[in-house]
């Protein structure tokens, strides 16, 4: 009885261990934990004067419990019984579905629209979408009086449309997610239309720009619309793209980045990132702003073979968040060199130049720090000089005459422009300047560092030691 006991313990703490591990291993993975999946749709809308009222239609849904995302704005949400299973699997908060085999499922819900549809409003982030879910495809119908006219516009071909005695009808439909919509009142039809891209103007289009469009290498396959003129917000859509002129490079260059901005998330990123990676996907690079002397820097820096690594990284990263810090880390993997080129841009003005930085572990006296910058540039290692002088026992300061260095033995001045030092009250002359300034920052070259301040550098793979031979006091 004594071992049976034992025995059933020993078991019961594997048993343990093993649910404690997988348990581990699905909050630590959620890739594991909250799986993805993909579905069709079909919404039906029809506007009643102040308000548009829903009706959208999931299908192919997996045997799953999937949350609802509500828009933010929206009233009255309820599942809509289209048959007999379209509110089987909706719960009683109607925050999620429940795990079922009922592969369809609807809802409603209206969005209220503050003194009815204006002309020339964009609706974004307007319909329901479920989490870890991916549309693969939309089809959406709009109903309005027949007295009302104008132009919708939704990002996905337009199918057709019918004026009946009583109502207006529009039906669009095509691969992807639809998130918004716009309506003008103005004339205006659609000029151009291919699997890719529809323009909607109240002029046509002339040969040229047909040609252009016939010929363009687009970055997506899904289809998006572009609008001549302005919104009310002057905002953009994820697939509708708003422009004045439709001629000349200026809208080639609006479609890459609209393109690029539906392919990743930029969150709060600078302009400029976004203009980089379109620039990079669709081989266009013009004019002198600041992403085009990035990317002309970059491009004279790799070779044919890292362009080609770079190109393939970009594509790679397609759905995913880009930051400076992810362009940082797959630049430091092209070009097999450390850099924080994207970070150091964000901080500055102008173009910071591309320098390559040692990320070993620096430490001075000691002591670990990570307040000294560690840059490469023509083959020679400098350091921050305020930095690193600093935790030296030096004071740092610009003066009129030159650059001063002191502590309460050594006094030291580099005047600006002349090819000498001095120390302690005696002139040195020197060939090259121990000092190179980059961004407004001054760095001291590794060489100079240890002759004139006297510190012993020992590197290991890992680390770098700076110590002073001498002390200070």
């Amino acid at each position: 009885m004594k071992y049976a006991i034992s025995f059933f313990i020993v078991l019961l703490l594997i048993v343990s261990g093993l649910i404690f591990f997988q348990f581990q291993v699905y909050s630590n993975n959620p890739d594991v934990a909250e799986e993805k999946f993909s579905y069709t749709q079909e919404i039906e809308i029809n506007y009643r004067g102040d308000s548009l009222d829903i009706r959208q239609h999931f299908k192919n849904l997996p045997n799953k419990e999937i949350n609802i995302k509500w828009p933010n704005h929206a009233i009255n949400p309820d599942c809509f019984i289209e048959s007999e299973q379209t509110c089987e699997r909706i719960s009683e908060d109607k925050t999620k579905f429940n795990a079922s085999d009922a592969r369809s499922q609807s809802v409603s819900y209206v969005i209220p629209l503050d003194g009815g549809l204006k002309s020339k409003q964009l609706m974004k982030d307007i319909f329901v979408t479920l989490q870890n879910g991916t549309v693969t495809y939309s089809t959406v119908h709009i109903t309005t009086d027949s007295n009302l006219g104008g132009q919708w516009v939704t990002g996905l071909p337009l199918i057709g449309e019918q004026s009946l005695t009583l109502v207006n009808y529009v039906m669009f439909s095509g691969p992807g997610n639809i998130s918004e919509m716009y309506w003008q009142q103005d004339d205006m039809d659609v000029q151009y239309t291919s699997d890719i891209v529809s323009i909607y103007s109240s002029t046509k289009i002339d040969k040229q720009l047909n040609d252009q469009l016939e010929n363009m290498q687009f970055l997506s396959e899904e289809h998006f619309a572009i609008v001549q003129g302005n919104n009310l917000s002057n905002e953009q859509g994820k697939r509708i793209l708003f422009v004045k002129d439709l001629s000349g490079e200026g809208l080639n260059n609006s479609i890459f980045l609209s393109q690029v901005d539906s392919l990743y998330d930029f969150g709060d990123s600078p302009s400029w990132v976004k203009e980089v990676v379109a620039a990079f996907l669709s081989g266009s690079i013009a004019g002198e702003n600041k992403a085009s002397q990035i990317v002309n820097t970059l491009m004279n820096e790799m070779s044919d073979a890292q362009l080609e690594s770079w190109l393939q990284k970009l594509q790679d990263l397609k759905g995913s968040k880009i930051t400076s810090t992810v362009l940082d880390k797959l630049l430091s993997e092209t070009l097999n060199m450390h850099t924080d080129y994207f970070v150091s841009n964000e901080t500055t003005e102008g173009v910071y130049p591309l320098l390559f930085t040692d990320d070993r572990k620096l430490y001075v006296n000691q002591n670990m720090t990570e307040d000294v910058k560690i840059v490469y540039k023509d083959g020679l290692l400098y350091y921050s000089s305020k930095d690193i002088l600093n935790l030296l026992g030096y004071e740092v300061a610009e003066g009129p005459n030159g650059y001063y260095v002191d502590n309460k033995l050594r006094s030291f001045r580099f005047p600006e422009e002349y090819n000498f030092y001095v120390f302690n009250q005696r002139r040195f002359d020197i060939i090259s300047s121990p000092f190179i300034e980059i961004a407004s920052e001054k760095f001291i070259e590794e060489a100079w560092l240890q002759r004139l301040f006297l510190v012993e550098i020992e590197k290991t793979e890992n680390e770098i030691y700076v110590s002073p031979i001498t002390t200070l006091e």
